[in-house]
């Protein structure tokens, strides 16, 4: 039976902000301290509902339409920078009245969770960074390279079917290929742009000694987005930072293994997803 409650908008940050919610506050849940998902940089809350249903049996879960995606704002006038995606976290939290809550940010999602909590306050509980990249000044660039997002973006505005999508994801499910066709459209090009160069140009390794929450770092065992001494570099620079790595996954981790990528929370957040 789906937990799934509804989606809805939200004024905050000065933004038209769009979110699916949950679980609910009910039973064992409203113990729990709610979860906000923050997603990768072409990746609408609708494309993360399989993940927000898991969250949902043990938590009030909120998976976030990042601006210029899905239904949130999106505008040529837009600032899509890190700190402005960081604020709409936080300003997100405080419009749905969380007095605590924990962020889960995949990829892109995950630096912007990094970020929010340099201004969450006591307010952030817990941080789980899953995958982020790790590029950014003077550092190596990247791995996947921009016309990959470009392409797949242009294509499924003038419109592509889940055949067409497995160019780009040959090893997704059918069903996983059909909701990313049929969303990705929403992902405007120019906030993706301004992400993809945020990946090189923020820092957010001068964010880690500046963390003041529990930290998880899950990183998957396949590809190359963070590698072993990444990790331990970041753990030098944030210490007590927990990592934990998915096997037989690559960066879109819950869709590769996503048993193993529940597993790999334990009890982190307060209760275990499996």
């Amino acid at each position: 039976m789906s937990n799934y409650l509804y989606g809805a908008h939200v004024r905050a940050n000065g933004i038209r902000q769009h979110y699916l919610c949950f679980g609910g506050r009910d039973g064992a849940r409203a113990s729990r301290d709610p979860v906000i998902i923050v997603p990768g940089i072409t990746s609408p809350a609708a494309t993360w509902a399989f993940v927000g249903e898991r969250f949902g049996h043990q938590f009030d879960t909120y998976v976030l339409d990042v601006r210029g995606r899905g239904l949130s704002e999106a505008s040529d006038t837009l600032d899509y920078s890190l700190d402005a995606q960081a604020a709409d976290v936080v300003a997100l939290a405080g419009a749905l009245g969380l007095a605590r809550y924990s962020v889960v940010g995949h990829s892109m999602g995950g630096r912007i969770g990094v970020r929010a909590a340099r201004s969450a306050g006591p307010a952030m509980a817990r941080l789980v960074m899953v995958d982020p990249p790790v590029s950014g000044p003077g550092r190596r660039a990247y791995p996947a390279k921009l016309p990959w997002y470009v392409d797949s973006i242009r294509l499924a505005r003038a419109g592509i079917d889940a055949e067409g999508m497995r160019a780009f994801c040959p090893t997704w499910t059918e069903d996983q290929l059909r909701v990313r066709a049929q969303w990705l459209h929403t992902c405007d090009e120019r906030a993706m742009l301004a992400s993809f160069e945020g990946f090189h140009t923020d820092d957010i390794h001068a964010d880690l000694p500046l963390l003041r929450v529990p930290t998880l770092l899950i990183t998957a065992a396949r590809g190359d987005v963070v590698l072993d001494e990444d990790v331990q570099e970041m753990q030098t620079l944030c210490p007590g930072l927990l990592h934990t790595r998915v096997p037989d996954a690559g960066h879109m981790i819950p869709w590769d293994n996503e048993a193993g990528f529940y597993e790999a929370f334990g009890d982190f957040l307060g209760a275990k997803l499996v």
